[in-house]
């Protein structure tokens, strides 16, 4: 798939992400808050990453990857944070920031590993980035699968039963499986790319 294809492939998944069906439902439904957020982080930004780092000239050795990163632990960490969730789930001013966040340091993350082209110090950073992201997202989705109660608590709008009919609880572990399942999954691909470049074109 050519660069272009591949970036408007990235910005009709963002615009069914943020137009469609999804940010309705986040009120209620703890999964499809987190599909929305997968689809922007491990869909919409990688694609647009593609398009995009080809043009930039991006160059650093360890420095920016394990920065930017580490920025986007925070990020997912802190709006998944009882406080900073509510606001999201309650709030469609406080989702837009979030939306914005997570597509914003996602962009990075990727544009950062993927500049890199398989050479050097710069490549085996990006792919550092990708493979601790991956671990970060794996952790917070394994965490929000297994808890054995709902960690969010009042965002059903007093029904028992939430999106797709399921249980407060159900709903949870549905949304910790999608992480792990996309988040997860699409960064530690990325990065074991990256690693497979940089060891193709080491010396031998």
């Amino acid at each position: 798939m050519s660069a272009r294809l591949t970036g408007l492939a990235g910005l009709a998944v963002l615009l069914f992400a943020w137009a469609g069906p999804l940010p309705g439902l986040v009120p209620r439904s703890f999964a499809a808050h987190m599909t929305l957020h997968m689809l922007v982080v491990g869909t919409a930004a990688p694609l647009l990453a593609v398009a995009l780092a080809p043009r930039l000239a991006i160059t650093s050795a360890l420095a920016l990857p394990i920065a930017v990163s580490l920025l986007d632990f925070l990020v997912v960490w802190g709006w998944h944070a009882p406080a900073l969730h509510h606001a999201s789930r309650s709030m469609p001013l406080a989702l837009m920031l979030e939306q914005a966040s997570f597509f914003g340091v996602s962009l990075l993350v990727w544009l950062v590993a993927l500049s890199g082209r398989g050479l050097g110090n710069a490549a085996l950073g990006g792919a550092m980035a990708l493979f601790f992201t991956s671990m970060h997202m794996t952790l917070l989705g394994a965490l929000l699968g297994l808890a054995p109660r709902p960690l969010y608590a009042g965002h059903h709008g007093g029904h028992a039963e939430s999106w797709l009919g399921l249980s407060p609880l159900a709903d949870q572990q549905l949304g910790g499986v999608v992480m792990l399942a996309i988040g997860g999954a699409v960064y530690l691909i990325g990065g074991l790319i990256l690693l497979g470049r940089v060891l193709r074109r080491a010396p031998a």
